[in-house]
């Protein structure tokens, strides 16, 4: 197995004397039937208005083969050290069931490390949700509350949020503290019953100084609320590594573990999102998107490109990216359930691929990772789709709906239901987008040949979401694999760290302007 530079391969060289199809010409029925794979959990990925043709999807295979993508993804599965800047394990996709060969490292199967950590959060989630375990002062729980930032934050409340118009009435309300802003935690204490709330502390390391400043300041608006006998360590839970502080700290009722293997943007179907979506909604909700992850982790594995939608999907964002020179992609899922993917996907995405040197550490001479964004349908379409109908920029687009809603309470208006003109936009934005419209005046003129997948299912439920969720987390990965980049660590966001220390070292009491000039 070698790990190359994309450019040093022939198959690319073959790859970027190939033109786009143009898919205002190309765009039929038949092409629509035809380019379609069936995806884990009930979905399927179309890529029929995409830019590609027989003879470009032919090179397409030639290129995954050559780098060797399925040979890296059945490496990483089995234990190899993936995460070369930090040199560790990949194992994300083990925290949703054992594909091939067991996996040993820490001195234990890792393999049963998970699924360990899986039973005590069902075992605990299932013991606050029927009022066993209660609040120092004997009320259950109604709410938790997530502490944490970045990955600890952004998966785990973009599934939430996902899922809560899906649970029946018996679920536990969710909210969320990130941000290191004060006004962020102070808006969600405001109105909690905090005799009521469990709070779920997320860090690995146990050392998180957002992630800590958060805590301190939801422990002291406890200690001041003036309730009577609250103890705050019975209202809160970790989710950390068995080295940290927090691992055995009295300041916590329980800890759930995590390990190193399991980056942050790719955490969601660990202990870190297990606990919340277990306690809000049930275990067996969060075991379903499990199954949805899994079932789309073991498809991931098929060679044919035609059979294997994450790999498709990365292959033609490459071809995006590096042939046609597109620097951005946007994200947009016809669900208003979806309305916070978009911000989890530029986190997987961005912080994974926005890489300037290969796994070697040695520059590149090629265009990585794209810059993501995103909004749900229709209001996107009402903010920037502007531009990308009649920009000067092409932006492809990804495309994410479901033929039912998952409340079910609809009305029909004027001959339809408002799940059927959700649709109805969707399709019609995939067409225009590719076919555009002809006109005398400029103004009025669509170009077409905007290019754009769309991933469909039945309904938004926790297996598909699991599955929707792997498709990009393997995407990215194959994407990973092909720029030879280590898609694992993420130096990039390190610098501004450690110079925001500095500055509270030397120069916390000046203006924002002061600062800025002084730690120059």
């Amino acid at each position: 197995m070698e790990f190359k530079n994309i450019d040093s391969c022939t198959s690319f060289t073959q790859l970027m004397s190939q033109e786009p199809c143009n898919v205002k010409k190309e765009l039929t029925k038949n092409r629509i039937q035809a380019y379609c794979i069936a995806e884990g959990g009930g979905l399927s990925y179309n890529y029929a208005a995409m830019p590609v043709d027989e003879a470009i999807l032919k090179t397409l295979q030639e290129l995954s083969d050559e780098q060797q993508l399925i040979e890296k993804y059945v490496a990483l599965l089995n234990g190899e050290i993936i995460n070369t800047g930090e040199k560790r394990l990949v194992l994300h996709q083990l925290t949703r069931g054992q594909i091939l060969s067991t996996v040993f490292a820490d001195g234990e199967d890792k393999g049963e490390f998970y699924k360990t950590q899986l039973d005590n959060i069902k075992t605990f989630s299932e013991e606050v949700r029927s009022g066993k375990i209660k609040g120092s002062t004997g009320k259950t729980f109604k709410t938790v509350v997530q502490i944490g930032i970045g990955g600890s934050d952004l998966g785990p409340r973009a599934l939430y949020l996902a899922l809560k118009g899906s649970q029946d009435s018996s679920q536990l309300a969710a909210k969320f503290i990130s941000n290191v802003d004060p006004d962020d935690a102070a808006n969600v204490l405001e109105g909690l019953d905090f005799e009521s709330t469990l709070f779920i502390l997320v860090s690995k390391s146990g050392t998180t100084l957002e992630t800590l400043t958060n805590r301190d300041l939801v422990i002291e608006a406890i200690k001041t609320s003036g309730i009577k006998g609250i103890n705050p360590a019975k209202h809160m839970v970790a989710v950390t590594s068995k080295t940290s502080p927090l691992a055995s700290s009295e300041s916590v009722l329980k800890a759930f573990f995590i390990d190193d293997y399991i980056g942050g943007r790719y955490s969601s179907t660990s202990a870190v999102g297990g606990v919340l979506l277990s306690l809000a909604f049930g275990y067996e909700t969060f075991s379903q998107l499990l199954s949805g992850a899994h079932e789309a982790d073991k498809l991931a594995l098929g060679m044919d490109i035609t059979q294997n939608a994450a790999l498709m999907d990365a292959l033609i964002g490459v071809y995006l990216r590096n042939v046609c020179l597109l620097p951005t992609t946007a994200i947009l899922p016809y669900s208003q359930a979806l309305n916070r993917f978009p911000a989890h996907l530029q986190q997987l995405d961005m912080e994974s691929n926005g890489k300037h040197v290969n796994r070697r550490g040695e520059a590149v001479a090629y265009a990585t990772g794209p810059v993501i964004f995103g909004e749900s349908g229709t209001n996107g379409q009402h903010s920037f789709y502007q531009l990308l109908h009649q920009g000067t920029d092409t932006v492809p687009l990804q495309f994410i709906g479901f033929s039912e809603s998952q409340q079910d309470k609809d009305i029909v208006v004027e001959g339809s239901t408002s799940q059927e003109k959700l649709n109805a936009n969707l399709v019609a934005q995939i067409v225009a987008f590719a076919r555009g419209k002809e006109d005398t005046n400029p103004n009025k003129q669509f170009e077409g040949n905007r290019y754009s997948s769309v991933i469909t299912g039945k309904q938004l439920d926790a297996k598909a979401l699991g599955a929707l969720l792997a498709h990009f987390e393997n995407k990215v990965m194959f994407q990973g694999f092909l720029w030879n980049l280590n898609s694992f660590d993420q130096e990039g966001v390190q610098l501004g760290k450690v110079l925001a220390k500095k500055v509270l070292e030397g120069c916390k009491d000046d203006t924002i302007l002061k600062a800025y000039a002084d730690i120059l």
